[in-house]
């Protein structure tokens, strides 16, 4: 979807201040919101594309004024607030008012943590063979999806070439909507500056994207 989360290639958003030895946590409700996201999500109430779909409906000026993990708060609400698994009131009320939806997984337990850290893998066999190698020349579509998608909004129309192919992975634009891992083809393009940016844009600068299969006309 178009929303303000793809900040790429915009302007006027400032520069990136680095913070000096930044925690991991600038406070403990932080850490309790990271732990919420992980063990719901290992419990079967979400994968972790639905969960970004919604920190991307969270609305423009929210998302500007929200913390990193304020996000991740929001998003997870509404995420469960839709799913069914909890309600506003007893989002208001700050504990449970009715009866659990049962979880796909199971509740998650102590046992848990261990699986829930050790990174999953995306990859799927292929559904069929690549329809582009390296060196092949690509252009990005065009599309304006209103559900998730992976396809940054400054690519969209642009020409680069194949860099690596990196085998078949879960489709996130179906599954953050429930419809299935759809195995794609998942490549790295390459794009020159000025083809991004322009006559305005660096002639050196090299920008890399993964990007899907269905992302991908020839050029």
């Amino acid at each position: 979807m178009n929303g303000v989360h793809d900040m790429g290639g915009m302007d006027g958003f400032g520069k990136v201040e680095p913070e000096p030895n930044e925690p991991m946590f600038h406070a403990e409700w932080e850490s309790r919101v990271l732990a919420m996201v992980r063990a719901m999500g290992a419990a079967g109430a979400f994968n972790i594309d639905t969960s970004r779909f919604y920190r991307e409906m969270i609305p423009p000026e929210v998302y500007l004024s929200s913390s990193y993990y304020k996000k991740w708060l929001l998003g997870l609400e509404n995420n469960l607030v839709k799913s069914g698994f909890i309600t506003g009131d007893e989002i208001a009320a700050g504990h449970a008012t009715v009866a659990p939806k049962p979880l796909k997984r199971g509740n998650f337990t102590a046992d848990s943590v261990e699986r829930v850290l050790t990174r999953g893998s995306f990859t799927r066999p292929a559904p069929s063979p690549a329809a582009f190698k390296i060196g092949d020349r690509v252009r990005m579509k065009n599309i304006h999806p209103a559900t998730h998608t992976r396809l940054p909004r400054y690519v969209r129309g642009h020409v680069g070439v194949i860099e690596r192919l990196h085998g078949a992975h879960v489709y996130p634009d179906t599954a953050a909507h429930d419809q299935g891992e759809n195995p794609q083809w998942l490549y790295t393009v390459v794009f020159d500056g000025a083809e991004l940016w322009g006559p305005d844009g660096d002639p050196t600068l090299k920008v890399s994207v993964e990007a899907f299969e269905p992302y991908l006309d020839p050029a």
